[in-house]
């Protein structure tokens, strides 16, 4: 890890390492635009753990201008105060911290913050629900370019080390880069150079307002994933122009107006847009950060010793463990939470990691009365519950029925481009065996046991059961359920009908498809994932027509005959022929006859995770770490 924890300078500001926490949006900030506490520990939080350079999310250059009303601000000077605690406490944790400066443009919301969405012309932002925006005037943007030179001047003064002028993923200066949002005629448009000429004003704006020693740097999409949109060519011109301009660091991103192509999912390539970042680094002198699904320090390596950018970001890497960099760079790969990429997250919490953007509210400090707790249930909730409970100093007792820890999840991890899922449980298990937790495989929690040892808790976290629809002929050994087809209980046959295409059956015909059955998703709904994330969707669906899986929506299945499939769709009756399996999956239920069994019981018991309501990874995780914290 030599590269990676070698301090860089940029501007006389000396980074001790090359990583980045890119700006993320954590809703912890009021209307007021204060940096409150909650605001500042998050931050905080990751300068402890050993994070190189911060960057705190879109600081709105004028009121209303945001996305959203709890955002930072810095357009007044009454808000310096608060954000120079901020900085302060982020400077003795050890790390540097760049404020990003912004203006949403055409994605203000008029409903959220009172202001109509602007822009370099009369359009809608393609990404979101928002209304047509005006085309803004030349003395207006003339006065959005002081706006900018302003909040940089009161940045400097609340302590940053620079600023980050944020010209990237659909937001106001983007949109006048970009040809696809950006039809003006007058100097703000035509050319590239006149497309350019709002950020480099802001730039030179800037320069010129807080002194020539000061860090300013920009953040630019590369690409933005639509037809007649910037491409890397023209952004590397424009690169050129911004460093001429007189940035001192290019912050290298992607994405417009289909902005979840910022966020990469766990179905695509680690390092995904790093090569953006060395195109950029062969027309610049000044340094440049790469981006891009990068959530492993060996791969964050890789790319500073291949000289492909010269500082790495892994936003997400620091929402899932705040302590990454001091846990790398002391060779402690196994204790490293892992992104993994579900995208359930991120901007809000974390699935891996229900503390984050609560480190001012939750204590994790040892109780004064230890209990004794007993949990039900190897999978990731009752887990994380028994990590909470026993970083508490609780002593845990996990039960699990099988001969390996992670339940259902482990089932998760299986279709294509979700491997990454496994580093969770693979977390877990580092974890629970440093804190002592005694873990008894193949051991089902009973009624006798507890009766017999007396824990004072007793967590059920026992999951859920697939949930049968009764339709005739369900019962026939062909059919079987996914939970048995991921679990590798059941190897397939050639023709397969899948019934129900939500995530779990269309995840489950893309593992079947790739392995070399011929599948056909049926669904009552007229839309097949839909409650699958909108990027790993995108790629899920583009696997299902490259594999030629079947799709039928609007339909209801009316019998299960012989090597046969009945199903009724617009009043017409379609019968699917030579079936050699049908795999159920209609959903999930509760599973929990343990709480019931210990109703008797003097112990205390509570439900966790799909026991007490199926749900999601996130909020299974969510729960059994609050109810762990308060025991």
């Amino acid at each position: 890890m030599s590269k990676l924890f070698e301090p860089i300078t940029v501007n006389n500001v000396t980074i001790r390492n090359r990583t980045v926490v890119s700006a993320m949006v954590t809703g912890l900030c009021g209307a007021d635009g204060m940096a409150t506490e909650a605001f500042i520990a998050y931050h905080e939080a990751k300068a402890k753990g050993g994070w190189g350079l911060i960057i705190p999310e879109d600081y709105v250059v004028a009121p209303g201008v945001g996305g959203s009303k709890d955002l930072p601000g810095l357009y007044d000077d009454a808000q310096i105060p608060s954000h120079k605690e901020l900085t302060d406490r982020i400077h003795v944790a050890g790390a540097k911290i760049v404020c990003q400066i912004y203006h949403a443009g055409r994605r203000i919301s008029k409903d959220e913050t009172g202001l109509e969405p602007v822009g370099p012309s009369a359009m809608k932002f393609a990404g979101g629900p928002w209304e047509i925006s005006r085309e803004l005037t030349v003395s207006e943007i003339e006065e959005i370019v002081e706006q900018f030179a302003d909040a940089a001047v009161r940045a400097k003064k609340a302590g940053f080390d620079g600023v980050e002028i944020h010209g990237a993923h659909g937001y106001l200066l983007h949109t006048f880069n970009s040809p696809f949002s950006n039809k003006r005629c007058d100097e703000y448009g035509g050319s590239i150079a006149g497309r350019a000429k709002l950020s480099v004003d802001v730039v030179k704006r800037i320069r010129e307002k807080v002194g020539p020693d000061f860090l300013v740097q920009y953040r630019i999409s590369c690409e933005e994933g639509v037809p007649g949109a910037l491409t890397i060519e023209e952004a590397k011109a424009i690169a050129i122009l911004l460093e001429d301009a007189g940035i001192d660091l290019l912050h290298v991103s992607q994405g417009g107006d289909f902005n979840h192509v910022v966020s990469p999912s766990a179905c695509e390539p680690k390092a995904t847009y790093i090569n953006n970042a060395a195109e950029m680094k062969k027309v610049l002198h000044i340094p440049v950060i790469g981006v891009g699904r990068i959530n492993d320090p060996l791969i964050a390596e890789e790319i500073l010793r291949s000289g492909k950018a010269d500082m790495v970001t892994m936003a997400r890497a620091s929402l899932a463990d705040p302590e990454f960099p001091n846990k790398a760079k002391e060779g402690r790969y196994q204790e490293i939470n892992y992104c993994v990429g579900c995208l359930q997250g991120c901007t809000r919490g974390c699935l891996a990691n229900p503390m984050i953007g609560h480190e001012s509210e939750y204590d994790l400090s040892m109780v004064a009365s230890p209990k004794n707790i007993f949990i039900a249930g190897g999978g990731i909730a009752g887990c994380e519950a028994a990590i909470v409970a026993a970083t508490k100093g609780h002593k845990v007792t996990l039960f699990e029925s099988t001969s390996k820890l992670g339940g259902q999840w482990l089932l998760a991890c299986v279709p294509p481009g979700k491997a990454d899922f496994t580093s969770l449980v693979a977390w877990q298990n580092v974890q629970l065996k440093k804190l002592g937790v005694e873990v008894r495989l193949k051991t089902p929690l009973t009624k006798a046991l507890v009766e017999a040892e007396k824990p004072d808790v007793v967590l059920v976290a026992s999951g859920s059961k697939p949930s049968i629809p009764p339709i005739p002929g369900v019962d026939q050994p062909f059919v079987v359920t996914a939970s048995e087809i991921l679990a590798g209980k059941i190897n397939a046959g050639r023709n397969v009908v899948v019934i129900g295409g939500g995530s779990v059956g269309a995840e489950t015909a893309d593992h079947l498809a790739m392995h070399g059955s011929k599948v056909t998703i049926v669904e009552m709904r007229d839309k097949i994932a839909a409650d699958e994330s909108a990027r790993p969707r995108k790629f899920l669906m583009e696997r299902l027509e490259d594999a030629k899986v079947g799709l039928i929506t609007s339909a209801q299945v009316l019998l299960i005959g012989r090597n046969a499939v009945y199903l009724e769709r617009n009043g017409e009756t379609i019968k699917l022929e030579n079936v050699d399996n049908v795999v159920i999956s209609t959903g999930s239920k509760a599973y929990s006859p343990l709480v019931e069994e210990l109703n008797d019981c003097s112990c205390r018991v509570i439900a966790i995770g799909d026991a007490n309501g199926v749900k999601d990874g996130r909020h299974n995780m969510e729960e059994a770490f609050k109810t762990a914290l308060a025991l």
